[in-house]
Parts: C-alpha cells; sequence; structure tokens
C-alpha cells in the first residue's frame, strides 16, 4: 500500500463514520493502490486491476457528480464545481480510450501514466478545494444523509464510463439506472465469453 494511500486513509478515518467526505477519500486511497497495481501488474492481473480501476472510477464519479456536485455549488462556488465536473468528463473519455487498448500494449502504459496523473490531481485538488466547503457549508447528519445516498447512487452508477452524461449531473440521474443495467448486463456476457 502506497503511503500517499495510507495517509488517505488516516485522514478519513479521523472523520465520522458514514460521512460522504470520508466514504470519497476512502475511495481516493482505493484508486490510489489501483492504480499502482495496474501498473506493477502484467497479463491477466493488469486486465483484472484495469477492470476494477475502471468500475470504481465510474461509480465514483458518477456518486460525486449526483451527491457532492450540488451541494459543492452551494458551498464552495459554481466555478470550483464546474471544473471538477470538466475533469471528471475528460478523464471519463481518456477511459473509454484506455478501454480500446490492450493492457499489455506500450500505447496503453504510456496513455496509463498520464491518466493517473490527471486523476490524482483531480482527487488532490477536490480534498483541497472542495471538501472543507461541502463538510463547513453542512451538519454532520447532513453529511451522513449524502453518505447515504453516494452509497445508493453507487448501487445504480454505470460500471463503465459515459462522456456523453459525465460532468453532468441531471443527465447521470436520467441514464444512471438504465446505463448501469445495459453495463451490468454487457459485463455478465463478457465474463460468459459473448462480449468483446
Amino acid at each position: 500500500m502506497s503511503d500517499e494511500a495510507n495517509d488517505e486513509r488516516r485522514r478519513a478515518a479521523q472523520l465520522p463514520e458514514g460521512d460522504v467526505i470520508r466514504i470519497l477519500m476512502e475511495q481516493h486511497a482505493r484508486i490510489r493502490e489501483l492504480f499502482a497495481d495496474v501498473r506493477s501488474a502484467e497479463g491477466e492481473h493488469k486486465k483484472q486491476a484495469f477492470d476494477e480501476l475502471r468500475a470504481l472510477l465510474a461509480v465514483h464519479e458518477t456518486a460525486e457528480e449526483m451527491i457532492l456536485r450540488p451541494v459543492a455549488k452551494d458551498t464552495a462556488g459554481g466555478e470550483e464545481a464546474d471544473a471538477r465536473n470538466h475533469e471528471e468528463q475528460r478523464a471519463n473519455e481518456v477511459l473509454l480510450e484506455l478501454e480500446k487498448l490492450t493492457t499489455e500494449s506500450a500505447e496503453f502504459d504510456a496513455r496509463f501514466v498520464e491518466f493517473e496523473a490527471a486523476v490524482i490531481a483531480h482527487a488532490e485538488r477536490e480534498e483541497r478545494e472542495e471538501f472543507p466547503y461541502v463538510r463547513a457549508g453542512r451538519s454532520e447528519d447532513q453529511l451522513r444523509r449524502m453518505g447515504t445516498r453516494l452509497r445508493a447512487a453507487e448501487k445504480i452508477a454505470p460500471t463503465h464510463p459515459h462522456p456523453t452524461a459525465a460532468g453532468k449531473p441531471a443527465a447521470q440521474w436520467t441514464v444512471g439506472p438504465f446505463v448501469s443495467l445495459v453495463d451490468r448486463t454487457r459485463d455478465a456476457i463478457n465474463r460468459a465469453g459473448g462480449g468483446r
């Protein structure tokens, strides 16, 4: 486990259980671990680690856009929320490009390093420029309710990135459940050997 992931988990553990910011920071720590795993792995393990990372990023970013961003718009300001949504939209576009490459290719590795740097920088900006305002602008009870909603949103969020909906919370609410069902069906078909 990386020092950064450990530090993130320590900071998250200082927040109340179920707090939306704690949940998001714990996910950021797991995302860091998965990036390191993909970079160091080979063969099938690398593909599996990338699949897990991709799924976590898809649900994480969708949940942030649907649950966190509307509050961040009120507390940190519309410009801040829009900047984070734009970063997520771009990340989802790059993730879709990565999905088209084999994890063993040099092109994948080069794009992946750039992608990791962008995602980690995005997470750090959230933690520095967005999360403190959300915490300061909402009560502990509101933060726990947001955490509960985030967990519920994760269950219906797509398992693959959808750039047409990324960065647009209203679109996420519209396509989330349907796209999730389609994606899970695709995933089941792929696991059974009938996909791509």
